[in-house]
């Protein structure tokens, strides 16, 4: 019988895939749980769920539905485009801003070439060097965090491109917009810079990098953001990014052609403009993040200082108190394996009760 692994290049082959935070019903299915008891906080949403302009927009827009997508994104781009003062052909979307950072990947990365990232960085990153044939350089991380030094240092004659999450998942660490502009000036202008924002919103307005403007200075940098965060719209899947228009025409000539849905494009151009939505969300995730430390210092644990609407706690034997706390219906996210922090759990800031209740559940894990 044929091996049909044999068929896939080697580079495939060895690709471990991306491992999504366990899914409410597949939990309640294995351990024979009530799915409304059921608390996760494993993939950084937003537990205040959609704006109430977005839901207004998705349900005007249902009666729609058997009509194929803008495959241009027109009224989509044409809000980005006001928001952020850019052409619209500087803006790439995609179905989230997982799938804009493939089309990174599948434009510019090939056998031969060369990316360069950090330890402890988004998953993504490697996997969709991995998955073009490209050479991955991973440089230490520096207190959990980007090494910029080290990763200016570690961009080799083929590197084609870099990647950098600022805040960075899993460990919410923040590089500053001076050391990060300071950084992208000093890479070679042949090498794209690839700056992803997906937890922007939640940063104070002083600690947020103008990257926007950066760009007309900088032809070689692609900001990437995303919809499925403070917005709320992870089930929907939109992100993009915003680049110099030649970057932007490469990404797009890899872009399937109606990569974002309907019911998505309609959704993130009302979120857009719901500004205050945003601004609670940003409120309520400090008030979270404060009570989370306040109880991991109560446990007596150490925690990654974080940016994000997420967490990273320092548990000792983290799988096994991954398991423990799975068994009482609370869901976070183990990030060992390539994250390489085998000591850490990574815990989405949820509502007030979500918090108490996993802490309370972490407590029990703990002394067990």
């Amino acid at each position: 019988m044929t091996d049909f692994s044999d068929l896939s290049p080697a580079y495939v082959r060895s690709i471990a895939p991306y491992q999504p935070g366990k899914p409410i019903a597949e939990l309640a299915r294995e351990m024979g749980l009530d799915e409304a008891k059921i608390v996760k906080l494993a993939s950084n949403e937003n537990p205040r769920g959609i704006g109430p302009r977005t839901r207004a927009a998705l349900e005007a827009a249902l009666r729609d539905l058997a009509r194929y997508p803008d495959g241009n994104g027109f009224e989509l781009k044409r809000a980005l485009s006001r928001r952020y003062g850019v052409d619209a052909s500087s803006i790439v979307l995609g179905n989230g801003s997982n799938d804009v950072l493939e089309l990174v990947s599948l434009a510019f990365l090939a056998p031969g070439r060369s990316a360069v990232f950090s330890q402890h960085a988004f998953a993504v990153y490697p996997l969709a060097t991995q998955a073009r044939g490209a050479r991955s350089i991973v440089t230490p991380a520096k207190d959990y965090g980007h090494d910029l030094e080290a990763m200016a240092a570690a961009v080799d004659a083929d590197t084609q491109v870099v990647w950098i999450a600022n805040p960075n998942n899993p460990t919410g660490t923040i590089v500053s917009p001076e050391r990060l502009e300071a950084f992208v000036r000093r890479v070679p202008a042949r090498v794209l810079v690839v700056i992803d924002e997906a937890y922007n919103e939640y940063l104070h307005a002083d600690l947020r990098a103008d990257t926007v403007k950066w760009l007309r200075r900088h032809p070689n940098l692609i900001v990437t953001r995303t919809f499925s965060k403070a917005y709320g719209l992870a089930g929907l899947r939109v992100g993009y990014a915003l680049a110099h228009p030649q970057v932007a025409d490469l990404m797009n000539r890899v872009r399937q052609p109606f990569n974002v849905s309907s019911l998505a494009l309609v959704a993130a151009t009302a979120a857009l403009d719901d500004m205050e939505f945003v601004a609670r969300s940003y409120a309520e995730n400090l008030q979270g993040l404060r009570q989370l430390e306040q109880g991991a210092k109560q446990l007596g644990l150490e925690w990654i200082p974080s940016y994000g609407n997420f967490i990273t706690i320092r548990v000792g034997r983290a799988a096994e108190v991954y398991k423990r706390l799975l068994k009482r219906g609370v869901i976070v996210r183990p990030v060992g394996g390539g994250y390489q922090l085998p000591e850490h759990l990574r815990v989405t800031v949820g509502t007030e009760a979500e918090n108490e209740r996993f802490l309370a559940a972490l407590s029990a894990s703990l002394g067990e």
